[in-house]
């Protein structure tokens, strides 16, 4: 079996916004992961606990605080200027919002252009419009629509238009930002069916951000499951969602709705106690103690490490540390 080849490592990352004085919101919190070429690497966890930022600092949209992130094995930190430029064509990022990432005064077309100009990927303007039209029919538009305005459009259509823009430098890596949390839900499964086809078709190697689980678990190889900070939970999509072993997960995956009336009325959903604690003032130990129903004298103590405790499954508990030994 041939072994798959990291693309982008991630070690020890921490990002971290003064406020002024000594206080410090600590957003992405000594956070290690692996993506491997072609795979879809899912980031899950509710709203604020760190996901968007991690995403952004491993693409190099912040400057991290601390640790390194390794793009085919070079420090995004160590780029020479055009190394940088390489990496910004290949790295691309598709936004929240369609509403707000699409600048309204341009044309579709001059949109999905502006990449191929920067990085002079056309010599024509011919050779440029044609390129716009494909992109438009891969993205599922009409190659018509490349004269019209943004605001002519509807959400899921301004989404298309936006994963056009991203394509349209013919990138390696695409860092998908809750891509269709501000989409209506009828609208919501074309544009992840979409994102699967065009990976299938280009070799795409990705990372979907979300609070969703039920829509990351369609898309994603892997899963990471994100904390006030830290990483709890890392396995594979299968492992993850069919034996999740951090309570944070578990709790998050029984909220999840289920197709059967029947066993939806009879499963038993975990409630989580309490607030997510402030970022600024973390909780000593686990971050996840204060709302853990298993929580022992060492929580409070010290923080658990992401630990190995099946093949490929990473947690970060104590109880699932003793309970895996």
């Amino acid at each position: 079996m041939e072994e798959r080849k990291p693309l982008l490592e991630v070690r020890h990352l921490k990002k971290y916004f003064g406020l002024g004085g000594k206080k410090e919101l600590k957003a992405v919190d000594d956070v290690s992961f692996v993506i491997y070429k072609g795979e879809t690497f899912g980031i899950v966890g509710e709203s604020g606990c760190g996901k968007t930022t991690c995403g952004r600092t491993c693409i190099g949209v912040y400057d991290a605080t601390g640790g390194e992130v390794l793009y085919d094995g070079k420090d995004i930190r160590k780029q020479t200027k055009q190394e940088r430029k390489e990496f910004t064509r290949k790295v691309q990022m598709i936004f929240q919002d369609p509403y707000s990432s699409l600048d309204p005064r341009l044309k579709v077309h001059d949109i999905i252009a502006e990449g191929m100009q920067i990085h002079h990927l056309v010599s024509s303007k011919k050779e440029e419009e044609t390129m716009v039209q494909r992109l438009l029919r891969q993205v599922g538009l009409n190659p018509e629509h490349a004269g019209r305005y943004v605001h002519e459009f509807s959400g899921g259509q301004r989404q298309r238009i936006g994963i056009a823009r991203a394509l349209a430098v013919d990138p390696e890596f695409l860092l998908c930002d809750e891509p269709i949390s501000a989409l209506d839900v009828s609208v919501q499964a074309q544009i992840i069916n979409l994102l699967v086809r065009l990976q299938k078709e280009r070799g795409l190697t990705s990372v979907f951000i979300a609070h969703d689980l039920s829509m990351v678990k369609h898309i994603s190889d892997r899963v990471g499951v994100m904390y006030l900070g830290s990483m709890v939970e890392l396995a594979s999509n299968y492992d993850l969602y069919g034996e999740p072993l951090h309570p944070y997960t578990q709790a998050l995956i029984s909220a999840i709705p289920m197709a059967d009336p029947d066993g939806e009325a009879t499963r038993e959903r975990i409630k989580l106690e309490g607030e997510v604690p402030s970022p600024i003032n973390p909780p000593p130990g686990c971050k996840f103690r204060p709302r853990c129903r298993y929580a022992m004298d060492i929580c409070e103590k010290e923080a658990p490490k992401l630990i190995e405790v099946k093949p490929n499954h990473f947690v970060a508990c104590h109880l699932c540390h003793q309970q895996h030994k």
